[in-house]
């Protein structure tokens, strides 16, 4: 069977019905166009978050600590020149006794906004300590406010295209395109994109840009809208 066809306009021109008790032609009528429209978007992710992690097995336990303090001493002066802030990065650390040794771990954790500089800081740490620490891959992500931004331009974006339907049919049909008297959201979809808190662990072998268009999110949102058709469309905009 062949598929049904999509309606996403209509024009309500029917007679308005008489008053009740009242004799006569029927009033005139409130004439409106149906219109349904949609939107999708995308929004990459604006946050990324690299963990650093290194450590020292030492005989005396001054001397693990301090060889794992220089690093970090490094590390958090390397990410605050360029830009940075103090707030962005968390330090944690563990000290054990290993059999006759003593041990020292620490993982630091850099949040970037700035995808360049986060490449440059990994790139230096990887260049001046090399194997003494390990630069895991970065995860990106969005903050819960890139979320609820990509929601509303979806959703205005939406109701932008399903006024720009109406004006066209009423402009096929020569009206003019009155005020919106209903505008309904009738479905809003969400899917791809990590948020913070619920980090996905992409492979290692994935390049940077791979990483970056798994962790984009999208959104699509269709909307139902009445508008009220104003008359005959001026000869002149029409021309225009």
């Amino acid at each position: 069977a062949p598929p049904a066809s999509r309606v996403f306009a209509e024009l309500d021109l029917a007679p308005a019905p008489a008053p009740e008790g009242r004799v006569g032609p029927g009033a005139l009528p409130g004439r409106e166009v149906h219109v349904s429209g949609s939107a999708e978007l995308s929004a990459r992710p604006d946050r990324a978050r690299v963990s650093v992690r290194l450590g020292s097995r030492k005989e005396a336990a001054v001397a693990a600590r301090s060889s794992v303090s220089r690093r970090l001493q490094y590390i958090a002066h390397s990410a605050r020149l360029r830009g940075v802030p103090e707030e962005n990065m968390t330090v944690t650390e563990d000290f054990s006794r290993v059999e006759n040794t003593y041990q020292m771990e620490a993982e630091v954790c850099i949040i970037f906004s700035d995808f360049g500089k986060m490449q440059n800081v990994c790139n230096l740490l990887i260049e001046k300590l090399g194997t003494s620490v390990t630069v895991n891959p970065p995860h990106f992500y969005h903050t819960p406010e890139a979320i609820d931004t990509l929601r509303r331009q979806v959703c205005v974006t939406a109701v932008r295209n399903t006024r720009r339907k109406a004006q066209e049919v009423c402009r096929l049909f020569g009206q003019a395109l009155g005020k919106p008297l209903l505008i309904k959201e009738e479905e809003t979809k969400e899917w791809g994109g990590h948020i913070d808190g619920h980090l996905l662990h992409s492979a290692d072998s994935q390049t940077l840009q791979e990483r970056i268009q798994n962790a984009t999110a999208y959104a699509s949102c269709r909307v139902f809208a009445v508008f009220e058709i104003k008359g005959k469309e001026n000869r002149r905009n029409k021309l225009l």
